[in-house]
């Protein structure tokens, strides 16, 4: 089973215009109003309920910790020396090496509380998460949440404190030999290091809101040779952006690919479905069993993979359009253009 890993990215505020391809299907004003809200909020960092499931949820289980999935929760912590917290494991199966802070979520824990937690039990220190830097996942069943943190309080965990969670806790100039657990922290660290240096996306914190299902909601975007960005919108039972629920094998990658087929089968194989980052990440976590879930607001971008042209060979760049079938399935294109 291949990891796959996406970056947390998204864009500044902005306001919305739009014109609209519907296709016999009537759109209200009021409709139109929510999902450009919907829109501006995703693009801002911020979130919104989840109120339908469009692909997989009949091969989706609703998310239960510890059952059906599980959540790991990461922290790099760098000091004024740009040296990294690291701890000692405590556990058998890898005694005495060393890794960053890191650990299982705990029922009725936000991802945040998590990271607190499982910092202070194994390197002494308070902290505070600064960002979420980098999401990685197995499917759903495995889920690791890398933060970009730092120390609030407390002290370094020394041997005479050493206990299952840890043996004593030590910066790290990434120089020194030490013996590594994994080496799949070092790439953890180094876009900890650049992040510090030169941000690629603003502070992105979990949103407080909850969901049953593992769901990835898709800002799903194609750009024509007007520089027009176009934004696939969905009309079932109302206006909204695709969602699809989690499978046993993919959380965040699979389901671009399959809304774009089911959307415009005509079109897809003319067509990369590149999922580019994560605007924002929901989770709640109180209630186990009901509010165990996340919702990935993911941004993909369609880019034609072959050159057109037209009858006289020349190369002709042509603004993607639902087919004629696609109206059975409700699908269809807004343009829209953000203003700066």
């Amino acid at each position: 089973m291949s990891k796959q890993s996406s970056s947390s990215q998204h864009s500044g505020n902005g306001n919305l215009t739009r014109s609209l391809i519907t296709y016999d299907m009537e759109v209200t004003e009021k409709e139109w109003r929510q999902v450009e809200e919907q829109v501006e909020r995703l693009l801002s960092g911020q979130g919104s309920e989840v109120t339908a499931c469009d692909v997989g949820l009949e091969q989706s289980k609703p998310a239960n910790l510890r059952k059906t999935v599980t959540y790991i929760v990461c922290a790099i912590i760098f000091n004024e020396k740009e040296e990294v917290l690291m701890v000692q494991e405590a556990k058998t199966d890898c005694y005495k090496q060393w890794y960053l802070p890191a650990g299982r979520v705990e029922v009725g824990e936000s991802l945040e509380e998590a990271l607190r937690r499982e910092v202070k039990e194994e390197a002494g220190f308070d902290c505070e998460p600064i960002t979420l830097l980098l999401i990685q996942e197995q499917g759903p069943q495995w889920i690791r949440f890398t933060f970009l943190a730092k120390v609030t309080g407390g002290s370094l965990k020394s041997l005479s404190a050493a206990d299952q969670e840890s043996l004593q806790a030590s910066w790290w100039d990434r120089q020194s030999a030490l013996p590594l657990r994994g080496r799949d922290i070092l790439r953890l660290i180094d876009c900890g290091l650049k992040y510090r240096q030169d941000p690629w996306h603003p502070v992105t914190l979990p949103v407080d809101l909850s969901c049953r299902h593992v769901v990835q909601r898709l800002v799903l975007v194609f750009t024509n040779a007007e520089e027009q960005i176009w934004v696939l919108l969905i009309k079932a039972p109302v206006l909204h952006l695709p969602t699809a629920a989690a499978v046993k094998t993919h959380a965040v990658t699979w389901a671009a690919n399959v809304v774009v087929q089911e959307a415009m089968p005509s079109a897809y194989y003319d067509q990369d479905v590149n999922t580019l980052g994560v605007f924002s990440l929901q989770h709640n976590g109180r209630q186990h069993g009901k509010t165990d879930g996340v919702c990935f607001n993911t941004l993909v971008a369609l880019v034609p993979d072959h050159v057109q042209r037209n009858e006289d060979g020349e190369k002709a760049d042509q603004p993607l359009r639902p087919q004629p079938g696609n109206t059975q399935r409700k699908v269809f294109f807004t343009c829209v253009q953000q203003l700066q």
